[in-house]
């Protein structure tokens, strides 16, 4: 293995994505549903499973703590931090449903669930993003080229043009920073 290879294949994705228009315009309208659902007193839920809910978390903490400016927080929060809830949850109802049943406790109508899967088919994203669309949030799937399952179900898909799982993954958090950077750019920059 090359590491220069490696570099490279991340920048082929990313230079993919430069080129597709019509994806860049989602990333800016997921960004734009964000902001609405901040202005009007919602919140952004993320979820994701091994790499994909530590981006999760992370992006979350983007939101709820500051990108680059010192502000206020805004409510935003990755579904799998109570480790004492996604145990239980998972022991007694299924692992399916640890994102789901949060959902149904936190989400309402005009939040936002971002939903990080780079096949696009976890059987918890797609319960949840099920959920998500039952409360009238609006759901947002970040995946893989072919968009997996969660295609048809979500409002929007930011699917990655790639099938290579850190490829994917590396770009997701590239994707998550862009939309941090609008919400914060456009509710607090002066």
């Amino acid at each position: 293995m090359q590491i220069q290879d490696k570099i490279k294949q991340s920048i082929a994705v990313k230079e993919k994505i430069i080129g597709d228009t019509e994806l860049l315009n989602r990333i800016r309208t997921v960004a734009e549903a964000c902001i609405l659902s901040f202005k009007n007193g919602g919140k952004v839920l993320f979820c994701g499973n091994g790499g994909s809910a530590a981006d999760a978390q992370h992006l979350a903490a983007e939101l709820s703590g500051k990108f680059y400016i010192n502000r206020e927080p805004l409510d935003a929060e990755a579904l799998h931090v109570n480790t004492s809830y996604l145990t239980a949850v998972a022991n007694d109802f299924g692992f399916n449903e640890v994102f789901s049943r949060l959902l149904k406790a936190k989400g309402k109508k005009g939040d936002v669930l971002i939903a990080l899967s780079t096949s696009g088919s976890s059987p918890n994203i797609i319960d949840a993003i099920e959920i998500a669309n039952k409360l009238g949030m609006i759901t947002v799937g970040l995946t893989g080229d072919s968009g997996g399952k969660i295609k048809k179900l979500c409002n929007f898909l930011i699917n990655v043009p790639s099938s290579d799982i850190p490829r994917i993954q590396e770009s997701h958090i590239m994707i998550g920073h862009i939309i941090c950077e609008i919400i914060e750019t456009n509710l607090f920059a002066n």
